[in-house]
């Protein structure tokens, strides 16, 4: 559909010759007075006005022209109206600035300059109600800090809902990126234990010696470095909720000790004897296929089945319809703020780019790539290049053999890389490659650098 232009202008001529000029590119409605004008703007409500100040029954003043203006916002004010007019004293374009007029042309306007002109009004009014179409699903469509309009998003917070009331254990499955933390601390919020700490902790993220007096605490004398009591995280989100993440890295001789606990309820500190009564409820989360992982011996089935009383599994940012631009422009606002600068917009390039990439490190990478355009950026709008996307602007650009072959090597790589976590070794025994030639093809895909992977998958872990 053409976009809706309202002329209002009271020479019929050239009324005529303004309709037949831009008749081509818009949905022209033309009045001559200022109640027809008015009507045809509350039927049609269009993004832009043409006004002419001098009307019936005083066309040789301004006055008319400067009444209906205001009307004219009063009915829609994100209306941008263009003052095309004959009265081209400067007090009258202040006024006319002042009262909300969008620009101020005087006659003869050049039809080259006026088109020019309208696509640029046009543009900007399609900004701006696309921002705030955007800003009103923000506000209706946030479930406990977490945002999304896709079936695949709602049925998730339908599941949340649910499963807070309940004591039972969750575990969240899903990529990394993909918000499962976010979704244990809505889970914690809508429960009865809201009031109580929330603690979390990353599982891989603590070396084997370690997490087991991260996880049940110590007494003074324990192990060397143990100079006092110490409590765990289980003892201290008793009465509130422990979050396991990465649960599927914790060892099998760790697993049997979690295990007891989810029975009994009860732990002991590492160099402890006496029994420590915790009302800890436990949501754990991983990106592994633990199913995969009790079959070949990695994980214990019962504890499984102990974690899994709810599963909740989160969908990757490929598979959310529409949830992609709502997050950008919603990641946008808060850096823009964040970093004290003027309101950015995404440039065309950009949209396309952002609808076209298909996420391999999820919402993380997503809000990764806005954060650092933002803070990159010089101009008013974020273009693919900014968030370093322009690759896939380009449509259906052929590419040469070459950018074809370091296309599908950068797919097949990150594909490994994500399937193991980030982790150099089993990625490179996938690929059929030693270390040193997947840090050598990271590199030439430009994934090269350890801090740089968050684009594609997690931070590299050597193993």
């Amino acid at each position: 559909m053409k976009p809706k232009l309202v002329i209002v202008e009271d020479d019929q001529e050239i009324r005529t010759q303004t309709k037949w000029a831009l008749a081509p590119e818009y949905e022209v409605f033309m009045a001559d007075n200022r109640a027809s004008a008015l009507e045809l703007v509350r039927e049609h409500r269009p993004p832009v006005v043409l006004l002419d100040l001098g009307l019936p029954p005083h066309p040789s003043t301004p006055e008319e022209g400067l009444a209906l203006l205001p009307e004219i916002l009063s009915i829609n004010q994100a209306t941008k109206v263009i003052i095309v007019s004959g009265q081209s004293e400067k007090s009258n374009a202040l006024t006319a600035i002042g009262s909300g007029a969008y620009d101020f042309l005087s006659k003869p306007v050049q039809l080259d300059e006026l088109k020019l002109i309208l696509k640029r009004t046009f543009h900007v009014a399609t900004l701006e109600h696309e921002y705030q179409e955007l800003q009103s699903r923000l506000r209706t469509d946030t479930f406990e800090g977490l945002l999304g309009t896709s079936p695949q998003m709602q049925q998730i917070f339908n599941g949340i809902r649910k499963v807070a009331t309940t004591e039972a254990p969750v575990l969240i499955l899903g990529e990394s990126g993909t918000g499962k933390e976010m979704v244990a601390q809505a889970i914690h919020r809508r429960s009865t234990r809201k009031e109580a700490a929330f603690v979390a902790i990353n599982c891989s993220a603590i070396p084997e010696t370690l997490l087991e007096s991260e996880l049940f605490g110590h007494e003074k004398g324990a192990f060397t470095g143990a100079h006092v009591q110490r409590k765990g995280r289980i003892e201290t989100a008793s009465g509130g909720t422990l979050f396991l993440d990465e649960i599927g890295e914790i060892s099998l001789q760790l697993q049997v000790k979690l295990l007891r606990f989810l029975q009994e309820q009860r732990i002991e500190r590492v160099g402890g004897r006496a029994e420590v009564k915790v009302d800890t409820r436990v949501i754990a989360a991983t990106n592994v296929d633990l199913k995969k992982a009790i079959a070949e011996g990695r994980f214990r089935e019962d504890l499984y089945y102990r974690l899994a009383v709810v599963t909740l599994t989160l969908p990757p940012l490929r598979a959310r319809s529409g949830d992609v631009l709502l997050l950008a422009q919603e990641f946008l606002r808060r850096n823009t703020y964040a970093n004290g600068k003027d309101r950015l917009t995404f440039a065309q390039d950009a949209v396309k780019a952002l609808n076209a990439h298909t996420w391999p490190g999820n919402v993380r990478e997503l809000e990764n790539r806005i954060k650092r355009a933002v803070i990159m950026s010089e101009g008013k709008r974020l273009a693919a290049r900014d968030l370093e996307l322009e690759f896939l602007s380009t449509g259906s650009q052929v590419l040469n053999l070459k950018d074809a072959r370091e296309s599908a090597e950068r797919e097949v790589v990150q594909k490994a890389l994500r399937k193991h976590a980030g982790k150099i070794a089993p990625a490179a025994i996938e690929l059929g490659i030693s270390r040193p030639t997947l840090y050598e093809l990271m590199e030439k895909l430009g994934i090269g650098k350890p801090e740089r992977l968050s684009k594609g998958t997690e931070e590299v872990e050597e193993s």
